[in-house]
């Protein structure tokens, strides 16, 4: 009896242990399948964000193809308040754009001419020693030390000069092989990338905190900034102009663009016009960068209860009959809500649409941290032919707008 008893005991711990098992085994399938199911639908979610990008992508090269051609007869004749032309070329300072053809409609394109930022291969070496000066000045909040700016001035030269012969406390091939890593100096005036410049001795703390990609460019001949579309990050380091200077000119270009030197003294002073003079061009480049980034929905959007598989999204769900047919005005942009027209733009109505704009889609996803887009640099030859890509970026962060 008492053996017939320990046998039942035995069997019901063999049948304990077996459910245990099976629960576990069941458990970790049941979450591998959930895992593979999540990775899958991630990755639906990556395809048809590629594949709107691109679609984007190639509505923004058209966009400026359009803008380079002749007008046609339908676009509409934009003025200022004064009843004088727009230049709609100039539409491509970072706003964000509605395009002339369809665009899905969760994309935002934003597209910066490169006349808006300071060209390093074309810059000369009285220019450099103003930039490194305002830098220095920026940084220290003091004038600028002579000798650290000849310093940096003379590493500089080194870098961009034909040969290894070391200027007067200057920087070669001696200096940058002992380093750890050691590295060659470029030894040509023509940079490979704006990057570079970290490579330069002092250069990397001197441009610390600096959005490269926004303030520089290495493509095109132009040695000079175009005000109408620079970008903050260029204004910046430019001499005789301050954050609140800055500010300032990026309202009045909003309503009005600049066409001269006499438009600008009427924001500036004239002690930080002299300063600024040498740098200015209304001239255009040839070269475009462009973003593509999908603006996330806002928190209020979302519905407590909403499921990501409810919120699925592909391209094939965006319909281009549904865009507008028109040709898009200067103000007009995808984000937000109205469009100003240019000839009844004021300050204060251009400020809340501005405001708006920062709050539909912020530059921030984190603080200090910019949002990432998609851009290619590209190149315009002129007529209807393609542009010329020279640079893909997946990971690009936007300057800040």
């Amino acid at each position: 009896m008492r053996k017939r008893q320990q046998q039942s005991g035995s069997v019901l711990l063999i049948v304990l242990w077996t459910a245990v098992l099976l629960t576990i085994l069941v458990t970790a399938m049941a979450s591998k399948v959930r895992l593979s199911a999540r990775t899958a639908f991630n990755n639906q979610l990556a395809a048809d964000d590629y594949t709107q990008m691109m679609s984007a992508l190639n509505s923004a090269e058209i966009d400026i193809l359009l803008e380079r051609m002749s007008s046609p007869l339908d676009a509409p004749i934009e003025t200022n308040s004064e009843g004088e032309l727009l230049d709609r070329s100039l539409r491509f300072d970072g706003r964000p754009l509605r395009l002339s053809y369809p665009t899905p409609d969760g994309m935002v394109v934003r597209i910066i001419n490169h006349s808006g930022m300071i060209n390093l291969n074309r810059i000369p070496r009285a220019s450099m020693q103003l930039l490194i000066e305002k830098r220095l000045q920026d940084i220290t909040g003091e004038e600028a030390d002579a000798e650290e700016v000849q310093d940096l001035l003379a590493a500089w030269t080194d870098w961009t000069d034909l040969n290894d012969l070391e200027g007067i406390n200057g920087a070669e091939r001696e200096f940058y092989e002992a380093l750890d890593p050691p590295y060659l100096p470029r030894n040509n005036p023509e940079l490979d990338s704006i990057y570079e410049l970290h490579h330069i001795r002092g250069f990397a703390e001197l441009f610390e905190g600096i959005d490269l990609d926004a303030a520089f460019t290495i493509y095109g001949n132009s040695r000079q900034v175009n005000l109408n579309l620079a970008t903050r990050e260029a204004m910046l380091l430019l001499p005789g102009l301050t954050p609140d200077l800055i500010e300032e000119l990026r309202v009045v270009r909003a309503v009005d663009t600049f066409s001269n030197r006499g438009e600008i003294g009427e924001v500036i002073p004239f002690e930080n016009l002299t300063e600024l003079s040498p740098w200015l061009s209304n001239e255009t480049s040839d070269f475009y960068t462009i973003y593509v980034y999908r603006r996330p929905a806002s928190v209020a959007q979302v519905e407590p209860n909403d499921r990501a598989s409810d919120r699925r999204r592909n391209a094939a769900e965006f319909d281009p009959q549904d865009y507008p047919l028109e040709v898009p005005l200067m103000n007009e942009s995808r984000v937000g809500d109205g469009t100003v027209a240019s000839s009844e733009a004021n300050a204060e109505a251009l400020a809340e649409g501005a405001a708006l704009l920062r709050d539909e889609d912020p530059w921030e996803v984190a603080p200090g941290i910019g949002r990432q887009a998609f851009s290619a640099v590209v190149e315009f030859t002129g007529g209807d032919s393609p542009p010329r890509v020279y640079q893909i970026n997946p990971y690009a962060t936007l300057p800040k707008f």
